[in-house]
């Protein structure tokens, strides 16, 4: 009697943290569900897929070890015939089933779920309808942990003024405030924070308010403080703010502190919130990003009482609203975006040669300019040398920029473009990492092929099952470290790419001639188009991304 062959599968899991969960347990349990229901099949898993600090709302193709299964179905030669996923919750949020499934089934991979008790059938509504009850359960679990944390933080807020965390105002360091009073979080070592006065900062603070108060303003606050060479809040705090220049005080900066209620002693939370937007408009099955927005001041929750000591007083932090409010700056001193009303073609493209920042847009009698506003925005005294106002006329750019694209991309010239654009890139240089995590690969590849041989020699499959497993786990981990590594290392484009591209942007000279600004600005977007206008020479320095005709000097009229 002729032993039946075992049926192969691929196991996936996920947990989403690292912190409030250990991955090692939670893949051990999930793991030991899966076998445990295949194992009265003769099935074997022969593929490991876990994904670690993946959300449940992603979609599979934004999951990174979910996204290389959904890639090992397309290969024909992927060593498993049938997928087990350890929970349903973890695997499918909201609508996902229905847009994953589809893909099994072309593939034709079985879906086995242990709520299921096997495969689902395709065909089966009984089946589909319980995948898409998990689904929901996973959508409203992951909605109602949500709602209780932001109403304990809120609670915790306003009746405790507890410190929740983030960087501290300027003004103020934190302070250990003894052991955690949640036991389990003490018994690790976890203690409570709060808010103190810096005893280099905290006068800065008192200073800027009875500043404003006595009529000084923004800008000449801001210019006092360079002056006297008090460091501006990036400066003091270099760690935390590398991203920023730290050269002087800015408008901004004293703005802010102005508006902020917790020098009033008091704690404040949810003045920021997290919306979750569509990635992509155009193909919901994408999912949703996190994009972090300002709350209104009514929306803010602040503490009943005093939680840590004071810079000024309630009354002084009202008359600097209301000081603010008066001068238009929107209720409580926020500023109130406006969306822009007219198109402006270099949109973010244009850079101020004297400060390397990018100049805005703005219409004077009909005619769109850019500026730059470091000196309006950033004190004179940091003694960078920029002119007082910097201006640039869009339409004295226009047509050389058009006319130096049109010559580029000419019939005649492309090729020669091309090939310029593809010679000028910068030659790759592989990640440190790569070379490892392949090795390590290039090893389990031969473990597994070692495992098989042993399986049809006649070892014990229970034993070489698990040693599958693990070597399987290893080269996943392997495969998401290579594939993380050469996603952030750069990477040169092949002519091809190149030529497809620029195919892609159609006839460049005929688009530049007669579309309109919109159409001519994504056109700009799309070459990767920076201008870098320097006024004392009235000369704008033109480049392409990738492009070898760098460095064209374009003389322009109207810039001052």
């Amino acid at each position: 009697m002729t032993t039946p062959q075992p049926k192969t599968f691929a196991f996936y899991g996920r947990v989403s943290t690292e912190d409030n969960q250990d991955p090692e347990s939670s893949r051990s349990w999930q793991l030991t569900r899966a076998s445990t229901l295949i194992q009265p099949h003769n099935g074997r898993i022969v593929a490991e897929y876990f994904d670690i600090g993946q959300s449940r709302s992603l979609p599979w193709q934004r999951r990174t070890q979910a996204n290389l299964l959904l890639a090992a179905l397309r290969n024909p030669g992927r060593g498993f015939s049938a997928v087990v996923v350890g929970e349903p919750h973890r695997a499918f949020y909201g609508n996902q089933f229905g847009l994953t499934a589809p893909l099994f089934v072309h593939y034709g991979v079985e879906l086995w779920v242990p709520e299921i008790g096997g495969p689902i059938d395709p065909d089966n509504e009984a089946h589909e309808l319980v995948m898409s009850v998990f689904g929901g359960m996973s959508k409203g679990e992951r909605n109602r942990i949500k709602l209780r944390v932001r109403t304990a933080m809120a609670a915790q807020t306003l009746l405790e003024g507890r410190y929740l965390g983030g960087r501290p105002p300027y003004g103020y360091t934190l302070r250990d405030l003894g052991p955690h009073p949640n036991p389990a979080k003490a018994a690790d070592g976890k203690h409570l924070k709060g808010l103190t006065p810096d005893e280099q900062t905290a006068p800065i603070v008192r200073q800027i308010f009875a500043e404003f108060l006595a009529g000084i303003g923004l800008f000449a606050i801001a210019e006092g403080l360079t002056a006297n060479h008090v460091p501006c809040p990036s400066a003091h705090d270099r760690a935390r703010n590398r991203h920023r220049s730290g050269i002087a005080w800015s408008k901004s900066a004293v703005r802010v502190i102005l508006t902020n209620p917790r020098y009033t002693g008091r704690q404040v939370w949810n003045k920021q919130r997290t919306d979750e937007v569509l990635l992509d408009v155009d193909d919901v099955a994408m999912g949703h990003t996190g994009v972090m927005r300002w709350n209104a001041r009514d929306k803010w929750v602040v503490s009943k009482d005093i939680t840590h000591e004071p810079l000024i007083d309630d009354a002084t932090f009202e008359q600097a609203q209301a000081i603010l409010q008066r001068r238009g700056r929107g209720t409580g001193g926020q500023h109130v975006r406006q969306r822009t009303r007219n198109p402006y073609v270099f949109r973010g493209m244009i850079y101020c040669a004297a400060c390397d920042r990018r100049m805005q847009g703005q219409y004077n009698h009909g005619d769109a300019y850019y500026r730059c506003r470091f000196p309006q925005e950033y004190a004179l005294a940091n003694q960078v040398e920029h002119p007082s106002n910097v201006y640039l006329r869009e339409d004295a750019l226009t047509d050389p920029i058009d006319t130096w694209l049109a010559a580029a991309f000419a019939p005649h010239r492309i090729e020669h473009t091309i090939t310029a654009m593809a010679d000028a890139q910068p030659l790759e240089h592989p990640p440190a990492t790569a070379p490892a995590a392949q090795t390590i690969i290039t090893e389990c590849d031969a473990k597994l092929e070692r495992y098989r041989a042993a399986l049809d020699a006649g070892a014990d499959p229970a034993v070489v099952t698990g040693w599958i497993a693990q070597t399987q786990a290893e080269r996943a981990r392997a495969e998401a470290d290579l594939h993380a590594s050469v996603g952030t290392a750069p990477r040169r484009m092949s002519r091809a790419e190149i030529t497809t591209l620029v195919n892609a942007l159609g006839d460049i000279t005929a688009v530049l001639r007669d579309a309109d600004p919109a159409d001519k600005a994504e056109v700009y977007r799309q070459l990767g188009l920076r201008l870098n206008y320097q006024p004392e020479t009235q000369t704008v320095r033109a480049a392409v991304d990738l492009s070898a005709h760098r460095g064209v000097m374009v003389c322009v009229r109207g810039g001052t």
